[in-house]
């Protein structure tokens, strides 16, 4: 999953890049206010982490873009701004969620799981095809009940596919979904990690559409080669 992270502490900014970055998440940081609405013009995102007091514009007014640009993406505000008449303006403005600084890293990542899971029409944090299961919560992967022992990197990939099963998705889109900015990209590193997966979670269960891309089957079927 792919968040932007919009911050101008320096220290908040790498300390929640990182947390986040251990959690599994893929984390664009901007600093500005003016920096977040280019960005989201050009790049879709799971989730945005906005602080209110932003130079150039403020998050209330970034806010305020994200939902005159008609884009339904979970707005969690993290700001020091405290007051009842604060709160209420920016959930009424379209934020989702708010959370006071200084904050609890816990607390900001179970947030962030309600609202991305309320995006995705689901009511836990459970993914499951057929014996599979993932849990985004604890990080645990199954099958059959037995653990399977991934990768930090094997997980956010098998978390894309697991939701939009049957979805095929392009080597762009899982790029997309698993590296930020600045992280380089080996050309072969996607084909590189499914044929990880799948030595660990069966060679059947990621299926490839040739030319196109690949996914994840919630049954067999016949439509791959």
């Amino acid at each position: 999953m792919r968040i932007l992270l919009v911050e101008d502490d320096l220290m908040i900014g790498e300390t929640l890049s990182e947390a986040l970055m251990d959690e599994a998440y893929t984390v664009d940081w901007v600093k500005d206010g003016r920096q977040a609405i280019l960005t989201l013009k050009v790049q879709a995102y799971d989730l945005v982490l906005l602080d209110l007091g932003l130079p150039e514009i403020d998050g209330m007014g970034v806010l305020t873009a994200i939902r005159d640009a008609k884009l339904e993406t979970p707005v969690l505000i993290l700001t020091a701004r405290d007051a009842l008449q604060d709160r209420i303006k920016g959930l009424d403005a379209g934020a989702d969620d708010y959370v006071i600084k200084p904050f609890e890293l816990g607390e900001v990542l179970a947030r962030m799981r309600v609202l991305i899971r309320r995006s995705q029409g689901k009511t836990d944090n459970q993914l499951s095809v057929g014996d599979l299961r993932l849990d985004i919560s604890n990080k645990r992967v199954t099958i059959a009940d037995k653990p399977i022992d991934i990768t930090a990197k094997e997980f956010m990939l098998l978390q894309t596919f697991m939701l939009t099963p049957d979805k095929v998705l392009s080597k762009n889109q899982l790029e997309d979904s698993l590296y930020g900015w600045g992280m380089e990209v080996e050309s072969n590193a996607i084909e590189f990690l499914i044929h990880s997966l799948r030595k660990k979670i069966g060679q059947d269960r990621i299926k490839n559409v040739r030319g196109m891309g690949w996914y994840i089957a919630q049954a067999d079927d016949s439509k791959v080669e």
